[in-house]
């Protein structure tokens, strides 16, 4: 029997979008413009970021291959067959082009049917393995390709006001999931128990604004006394103890889109050397938002905030920089890394871009104070300063929990 290597799958109505038709359109204009500024004839994305950044499915790879074929004319998810037709539904695309397990290769045979196939062709070759960029040779040996991944981080870096406004949404949301972390919080319950707490509410809260959204991903990291020394420590059985410090990591995912709340808390009390350190981080995080400014340079403001750890010996015990870039994006996929607040990003702040505040000491286990602290807000750029989306409160005066 002879097997199709593609069709065209169509099953239900479309899905409710994220963005408006105007913004998608926008941000196929703006990356157009972008591959006639460098003499390119089409592009071919492989990530999980700028799929769903232009067409607003997020795929799931399950060792599968995915793109987004985007020509000057037209727009082309290229997906799965496992999938049925719910990347047709989902995307905003012109187009749905499904590749079958029929025959190896299929994918590659897709692409060539969506490409030019001569020219100049734009991947991502921070996200196209080695084997795979030669089977898209192979499949199109009159093209050239080239990066494009760079400059289009640099186009995702710049929010549009619906972006924003979806981002602040986010926030709020990290905010419900923190407030019930912490109304669960209590002496011998284990992490796992808070962490589920906090994920329930905050899914409950995604579905109560948006009906027609996918529900996927959101989670909480609640990490308590030792399991505090690192950022994406995984959640444990551990049980909560009178004393112990305490990491609230809360983290809602809204259509690939990416928030985040921390906190540094204490169950019951803090010991003086506790209380010590934690001030000083909350110092850190203070002077570091007031730096949030337009014009500012990322570099500039990791050294600034370094001093102020210098003053107090605690340089050393920084653990990585002071703030990331927000958007489409998890602990999976997507970095826009040309917005971080390091001392090697010489990034110039500008309005719109959204940004985190995250000072974290880490001191381990025999020193005074040992653990791991955390102060963490999202802040948008403004042409005045900056907006924080943060709701949650910080620091000693809020977050010792009562047993």
């Amino acid at each position: 029997m002879d097997m199709p290597s593609t069709i065209r799958l169509r099953n239900g109505e479309p899905a409710w979008k994220t963005f408006s038709k105007e913004e998608y359109a926008r941000r196929i204009a703006t990356l157009r413009a972008q591959l006639v500024a460098e003499n390119i004839d089409a592009a071919l994305f492989s990530s999980y970021h700028n799929v769903a950044y232009y067409s607003d499915f997020l795929y799931c790879s399950f060792g599968r291959f995915y793109g987004l074929a985007v020509t000057h004319a037209k727009t082309t998810v290229i997906a799965a067959n496992i999938d049925g037709a719910q990347p047709w539904r989902k995307s905003v695309a012109d187009d749905v082009l499904t590749y079958t397990d029929w025959q190896r290769g299929n994918f590659f045979r897709a692409a060539a049917q969506c490409l030019p196939a001569r020219g100049r062709i734009g991947v991502e070759l921070d996200h196209l393995p080695v084997d795979r960029l030669q089977a898209l040779r192979d499949a199109l040996p009159g093209v050239e390709f080239v990066d494009i991944s760079a400059a289009c981080m640099r186009l995702r870096m710049v929010k549009s006001a619906e972006e924003i406004e979806f981002i602040a949404a986010g926030a709020q949301v990290c905010d419900v999931g923190g407030a019930a972390l912490v109304a669960a919080v209590k002496e011998g319950v284990p992490e796992h128990e808070v962490a589920l707490a906090s994920t329930t509410a905050m899914v409950r809260e995604i579905a109560r604004r948006y009906p027609g959204a996918e529900l996927m991903d959101t989670w909480t990291w609640f990490q308590s006394g030792l399991n505090t020394d690192g950022a994406h420590n995984p959640v444990t059985t551990r049980r909560v103890q009178k004393g112990d410090i305490l990491s609230l990591n809360c983290f809602s995912m809204i259509s690939g889109y990416y928030t985040a709340l921390e906190r540094t808390l204490f169950l019951d009390h803090a010991s003086d050397a506790h209380l010590k350190l934690w001030e000083i981080n909350c110092k850190v995080h203070d002077e570091g938002k007031k730096l949030l400014v337009p014009g500012a340079r990322c570099s500039d403001i990791a050294h600034q905030l370094n001093e102020i750890y210098l003053e107090h010996d605690l340089l050393q015990y920084r653990t990585f920089g002071y703030g990331h870039s927000f958007g489409v994006l998890s602990h999976y996929y997507g970095r826009e890394a040309g917005l971080e607040l390091r001392e090697d990003i010489d990034t110039v702040l500008q309005p719109n871009m959204v940004v985190s505040m995250e000072p974290m000491i880490m001191l381990p286990e025999g020193l005074p104070g040992a653990g791991g602290y955390r102060e963490h807000d999202i802040l948008v750029i403004t042409p005045e300063g900056n907006r924080n989306l943060t709701g949650f409160p910080y620091g000693p005066a809020h977050n010792i929990i009562k047993a």
